[in-house]
């Protein structure tokens, strides 16, 4: 590979990290031709694209962020695929848990780059499945907006059927 060859690579690589906040490095060596290219049919029905790259060019890749990666040296060793997912930060590890349903233990998590958190380490997969995506998190902030709201509209809409009742009972006894 020559050396512009190398930079365009560097150049797109960083590219995607910038418009993908939610990264995750996996190693998947050892799996056999056919176990890849199922994960990677599974990764692209789900939208999430899976490339391979070197551990060499995804380190320049970051050094091109604004943020401190320096974390993710641990897991620039081995072999190294990098999950890209631009809306739903816990949908790559997600995908993970749902491969290993099958009985495949790779690819493992060598690390995540969330929103500029860093994550390390195949235990933190449960973890990140369970971080709620934005959708999620403004759906329960609406949810809890409107829940003081509807209790006050429910309140007066039934204290307003006993008021009229009272107003009906009182005018009827003065007759």
């Amino acid at each position: 590979m020559t050396r512009e060859e190398k930079e365009i690579i560097v150049r797109d690589l960083s590219e995607k990290l910038a418009q993908n906040p939610f990264v995750y490095i996996t190693d998947a060596s050892d799996l056999t031709v056919a176990t890849i290219n199922k994960f990677r049919r599974l990764c692209f029905d789900r939208g999430i694209e899976y490339k391979v790259y070197k551990n060499t060019l995804i380190r320049k890749a970051l050094d091109t962020l604004d943020a401190d990666t320096s974390a993710l040296d641990v897991a620039l060793k081995g072999s190294s695929g990098i999950l890209f997912e631009a809306t739903t930060g816990n949908a790559p590890a997600k995908l993970l848990m749902d491969f290993r349903k099958a009985g495949v233990k790779k690819p493992v998590l060598k690390g995540a780059y969330i929103d500029s958190s860093i994550y390390l380490g195949d235990d933190q997969l449960d973890t990140l499945s369970k971080i709620k995506s934005k959708e999620e998190l403004v759906g329960e902030i609406i949810g809890l907006l409107q829940s003081p709201a509807k209790n006050v509209i429910s309140a007066l809409q039934s204290g307003g059927n006993v008021l009229a009742g009272v107003l009906k009972t009182l005018s009827e006894r003065e007759q």
